[in-house]
């Protein structure tokens, strides 16, 4: 089978991709300790836009000071991050038409300073959030919008929410996290209603012909939150607002501490572990065909991706762990390698975050194996 569709270009909003691969959001602790761009982390995108990626969504991008992991995360929460940021964007736009999006987000619960909804213990550390006043909410929400007009200004193609994996917007959307009785909590509408906000807000600044995509929590996988059911509401409103994509994800580092199923996969061991989020997709077809649609999760098979693509259920696949191990894969592809990515779903690149940019410890091993 040729890839013939994987290698098509298709558009999100008015945006032109120029194949249907993503680079979905992977972060690389590579920033300055103000939030401003370093030449790692150009260098990191560099070899990703050469790679052969139609898309590249960038580590989670902090949305103001409050919201940040750690000091390595990159920035657009004021004006000093534009110069280095336009910098950085240029460069990965010298890559033969590789379009690039910020994935902006507030880490809320799981950032080092703990802000949430509702006050509920954060399982993962044991220490209780500061719960989020009606007009932090709305600061919240500016910062949001500011951040991604920065984005625009910066001459992004496009940007992505996170909205998953129990950040500060998932937060919102789990009723396990947001037990508020204001217009930010309470039923799915109403918990929904940041992601609304913002995304109408954001279209005031940036023009209709600026796509606003959104990486998604489509479920928690713990009891009192949010189910697949409900997860098909929120897509729902969602599609209705007028996000031009949709990346569906689920899970996090919470729910996995509380016993839930572990994403990303521990090593992919049989085709029924691969495509992890495909059987939502699925679930979710008569909500999502108004949208555009990323696959995301345990994607390593190019041909049964291409045949996923001929059949029109899904527009884009996305990759995080095998491009750290070869940015090159999708050239690899495209000249007729087919053969597997060598990531083996390991997560041992995971341990290298906090000790610098993130690599992959065991790739000349895996090289090895391969013949390399």
């Amino acid at each position: 089978m040729e890839l013939k569709t994987l290698f098509s270009p298709e558009k999100i909003g008015n945006v032109e991709i120029k194949n249907r691969i993503v680079r979905s959001a992977t972060y690389t602790h590579t920033a300055n300790t103000d939030g401003t761009v370093t030449d790692e982390l150009i260098k990191i995108y560099s070899e990703l836009a050469a790679g052969g990626t139609g898309l590249i969504i960038t580590g989670i991008v902090a949305i103001d000071e409050e919201g940040k992991i750690d000091n390595g995360q990159a920035g657009l929460y004021n004006d000093s991050h534009i110069e280095g940021q336009k910098k950085f964007v240029k460069t990965v736009h010298e890559y033969s038409e590789v379009k690039i999006a910020p994935q902006l987000c507030h880490c809320g619960r799981q950032g080092r300073n703990s802000i949430s909804p509702s006050a509920v213990l954060y399982q993962v550390t044991k220490k209780m959030p500061r719960e989020l006043t009606n007009e932090e909410v709305r600061t919240v929400i500016k910062n949001f919008v500011s951040a991604g007009r920065r984005a625009y200004e910066c001459e992004y193609d496009l940007v992505q929410l996170n909205g998953a994996h129990c950040w500060l917007l998932s937060n919102f959307l789990s009723p396990y996290s947001n037990k508020r009785t204001d217009e930010y909590g309470g039923s799915t509408e109403k918990r929904t209603r940041i992601l609304v906000e913002i995304y109408n807000q954001l279209r005031d600044e940036v023009g209709k012909n600026f796509p606003i995509t959104i990486k998604l929590q489509t479920q928690d996988f713990v009891e009192d939150s949010i189910t697949l059911e409900e997860g098909k509401k929120i897509a729902q409103i969602l599609v209705d607002t007028g996000y031009d994509a949709i990346e569906p994800s689920g899970g996090g580092l919470e729910t996995i501490i509380m016993g839930a199923k572990l994403y990303p996969s521990l090593a992919i061991k049989s085709e029924d572990e691969e495509n992890y989020f495909l059987p939502t997709i699925k679930e979710f077809s008569s909500v999502l065909k108004e949208t555009k649609v990323i696959l995301m999760g345990g994607v390593r098979d190019p041909l049964k991706a291409e045949k996923l693509l001929q059949e029109g259920t899904i527009n884009f696949i996305a990759l995080g762990r095998p491009l750290i191990v070869e940015p090159n894969l999708p050239n690899r592809w495209k000249n007729g390698d087919l053969s597997a990515p060598l990531c083996t779903s390991c997560n041992a690149c995971f341990g290298t975050i906090r000790t610098g940019s993130v690599t992959c410890p065991i790739k000349e091993k895996l090289l090895k194996e391969r013949g390399s």
